[in-house]
């Protein structure tokens, strides 16, 4: 039996990705759970940030952030930037983090994240508390480590951190694949229909 509630955002697990801009010479970091995928072909994401944020400005006037997946290690650092104002001190600095040049964007990345996604904005959506900036996806920087020999990426060794509920964790065990629940429903019609299953059924 389930309790019902008011409407709210109780959406979870979250990412609580670091977001870094540049507006001229200053540079900024941001928490942000409140993000995701919107579209595959061509890539585009979102973040949504209240417009009080000091953040807000500065992606407005550049249209450029980058999303930087935030590792376990680093969730005292994720939390400081989505608690702090950057219109106070140099986050980067005061959280002991590397600016990184991005490839695609004038934005800084963070060399300590495993993932850095560059991001340019193509509408802003005002939306209440949030406004929405929408995004194209341009270039996606990963972590030499998350490779293996073959050039696949395992994101279970980025060891990322998850947001849930006004809680941080690490996410936990490989459950299984995308794709799982028709393998298994093919493997469970296969042993059904299989003629060994029902000679066997028969003798008993």
């Amino acid at each position: 039996m389930k309790r019902t509630l008011k409407g709210s955002t109780m959406l979870g697990p979250l990412p609580p990705v670091m977001v870094s801009c540049r507006s001229g010479d200053k540079d900024n970091i941001i928490t942000v759970a409140w993000t995701g995928t919107i579209n595959t072909r061509p890539p585009k994401t979102y973040v949504s940030i209240r417009p009080v944020r000091h953040s807000y400005e500065m992606i407005k006037e550049s249209g450029e952030f980058v999303i930087n997946l935030t590792p376990a290690s680093l969730v005292w650092a994720a939390d400081h930037c989505g608690t702090y104002t950057g219109a106070k001190e140099d986050k980067f600095e005061a959280c002991h983090l590397t600016r990184e040049p991005a490839t695609e964007i004038n934005a800084p990345m963070i060399a300590e994240c495993p993932v850095s996604i560059e991001c340019k904005v193509f509408d802003i959506v005002p939306l209440g508390s949030h406004d929405m900036f929408l995004a194209d996806i341009v270039a996606v920087n990963v972590d030499e480590k998350l490779f293996d020999r073959e050039g696949k990426i395992h994101m279970e060794r980025a060891e990322l951190a998850a947001f849930l509920h006004g809680a941080y964790y690490e996410l936990g065990d490989k459950l299984d694949v995308i794709g799982c629940g028709i393998v298994k429903k093919k493997t469970a019609k296969t042993v059904k229909k299989h003629p060994k299953n029902s000679a066997e059924k028969k003798k008993k």
